[in-house]
């Protein structure tokens, strides 16, 4: 009985180790198989997005360009555009910057202006749900509004069971749309003495920034919200410290929902 006790530990110890290298083998393959999936979906994310990355960049290099002639030196508009990283409250901010207005009215501003990354990422983050909350930190940062144009419509809401590809296709989107921003904003900050105003640039940062903006009207909600905010920008363009602008925001994104909620109690018939 001893001899057969220890023919049978070393066979026992054997299947032990041969169970756990199959299954490191298995583990390693399939994070392989995670990979691939992953850099495919980045890939498919930079086709996707590649035509409007001239339009990032021009709108980027007009924001530039409008740092440094309101009157910010080189190194504070370099800052602002790598820490704010949002060309709508930049441009928004600057004015009541360069008006001395109070530093509460420049926030209140700036926050309205992006309070749409708070729905952008509300609508986004249930898809994220795999992913370590610091990991989440990092990529919000990298949220945008070409991100809300490509996400859902890659990845919509019947898909969020299904984590596979999905950081992929942020990344491609947000990374790259982040390099063409970031490219376009230091051309302009460096440039901004040497473009002369008659080149109309500012122009054509307007119809960059129409081209990236109108395929992102996807639905009644959205035209509702675009429509809205654009009649009060016009009407309150004359308010002080250009708080027509804030109004807009505000009164375009409160149709958006409103609109939104009316459709999705009109589908479900009640």
């Amino acid at each position: 009985m001893s001899t057969a006790g220890t023919v049978k530990a070393p066979e026992s110890c054997m299947q032990i180790e041969f169970l756990r290298h199959m299954n490191d083998k298995r583990a390693n393959a399939s994070d392989a198989d995670a990979l691939t999936v992953e850099k495919k979906a980045f890939q498919e994310a930079c086709k996707a997005t590649a035509g409007t990355m001239p339009g990032i960049f021009a709108w980027g290099l007009v924001s530039g360009m409008a740092m440094v002639k309101s009157g910010l030196t080189i190194w504070q508009a370099l800052g602002m555009t790598f820490v704010v990283f949002a060309g709508s409250a930049q441009l928004a901010s600057l004015p009541l910057i360069v008006a001395n207005a109070p530093v509460w009215v420049v926030f209140a501003t700036a926050l309205a202006v992006n309070l749409r990354f708070v729905i952008f990422s509300a609508a986004i983050g249930p898809h994220f749900g795999h992913v370590a909350w610091f990991k989440r930190v990092w990529y919000g940062y990298f949220n945008a509004d070409v991100t809300m144009g490509f996400f859902p419509q890659r990845f919509p809401a019947q898909t969020l069971h299904r984590p596979e590809g999905k950081v992929g296709f942020f990344a491609g989107i947000g990374y790259l749309n982040w390099l063409a921003w970031q490219s376009g904003s230091v051309a302009g900050i460096l440039l901004a003495s040497l473009i002369p105003q008659s080149w109309g640039v500012g122009f054509a940062g307007t119809l960059a920034l129409l081209a990236i903006t109108i395929p992102l009207i996807i639905n009644v909600a959205a035209l509702a919200g675009v429509i809205v905010g654009s009649i009060v920008a016009a009407v309150a363009a004359g308010l002080p410290y250009r708080l027509g602008l804030l109004l807009a925001v505000v009164l375009g994104m409160a149709a958006a929902m409103i609109a939104d909620t009316a459709l999705g109690k009109k589908g479900k018939g009640i």
